[in-house]
């Protein structure tokens, strides 16, 4: 019987999946040092992506065979330290692209319509409401529009066919041209195109370094003032104080975020604007989904613990 340290919760068909094995759960933001007394004797984990398990954690993990990342990302382990202590990384792609897809564009939606800002006038200021008018609480259309999206891997892929059938326009950025792109009739440009002749902007690229603050003050400032920018990818990839300047400004025309730079703290400039929607990390919850990624974990657990090759290993 394996030992097995999750941390989080789960659901609770998944863990009848693990019932042969010892389970220990551990809160998230365990601290380092609770956690590393912990990992003595344990041969497996498995994680949310937001728990960091660095190399100290890893060193002392003396019998540990997989680290199972419940996420599409795994830059919050320190591969390189995992490798060297011949310990297997794996991932859950591609399951939430349906989930991710459908929440990037509810925020498109939302932020465009102003749903969530009728939804707060109603609650707090009923009596501001005195019936239809033809100029009251206007939004922007989506048909006809252009959608920029930065990245055109699986989730962006599923949120241009999401706004082909809205009727709008799509152009992308990336490496290279992609021949996806042909079923949504979408347009390869460069980042800097993109950015300035886009009446939406997605991001859906994989996260490294390279992309920390791509939306900085020249970015926003390249922007249309009519644009929208949504983000459910990765938070680092805004410069915060720089898009709160650029909503202060009007230099561009609202924002939907699901992920930001300093996560879990949240700005708390953000609640001065209306036309900023802002919504939990929860681009891939929902049960189904949220289900599937922690039985892709688990099946990579297992496949470890039996000595065979885990089916979505990093490297």
């Amino acid at each position: 019987m394996a030992k097995i340290v999750i941390i989080g919760d789960i659901l609770e068909t998944n863990q009848q999946m693990l019932a042969d094995h010892e389970l220990l759960f551990l809160e998230r933001g365990t601290k380092p040092e609770i956690l590393r007394d912990t990992l003595k004797g344990v041969e497996a984990m498995i994680i949310p992506l937001s728990e960091k398990i660095d190399a100290a954690i890893i060193e002392a993990a003396d019998s540990l065979k997989i680290i199972a990342n419940i996420g599409a990302g795994f830059d919050n382990i320190d591969i390189e330290a995992a490798k060297q202590a011949g310990i297997v990384v794996t991932n859950t792609p591609a399951v939430s692209t349906a989930a991710t897809a459908d929440l990037t564009f509810g925020l498109l939606l939302d932020v465009a319509r102003r749903i969530s800002e009728g939804d707060r006038l109603l609650r707090t200021s009923p009596e501001s409401f005195t019936g239809w008018a033809t100029t009251y609480f206007l939004g922007t259309s989506l048909s006809g529009k252009t959608l920029g999206i930065i990245g055109l891997g699986k989730i962006g892929q599923a949120v241009a066919k999401r706004a082909k059938a809205f009727g709008m326009k799509i152009i992308y950025s990336g490496h290279h041209p992609k021949p996806a792109a042909e079923k949504f009739a979408a347009e390869f440009v460069s980042q800097e195109t993109l950015i300035a002749s886009s009446d939406f902007i997605t991001i859906h690229a994989a996260y490294s370094e390279k992309l920390k603050h791509l939306f900085d003050e020249k970015a926003f400032a390249a922007m249309k003032n009519t644009a929208f920018l949504i983000n459910a990818a990765r938070g680092p990839i805004i410069e915060e104080a720089a898009l709160l300047k650029a909503l202060k400004n009007k230099e561009i025309a609202g924002v939907a975020l699901d992920v930001f730079e300093f996560e879990p703290k949240l700005s708390k400039q953000f609640k001065e604007f209306e036309n900023v929607v802002l919504t939990p990390h929860i681009g891939n919850a929902d049960t189904e989904t949220r289900y599937q990624m922690t039985a892709m974990a688990i099946e990579n657990v297992k496949a470890v613990l039996h000595g065979k090759e885990a089916e979505n290993a990093v490297y």
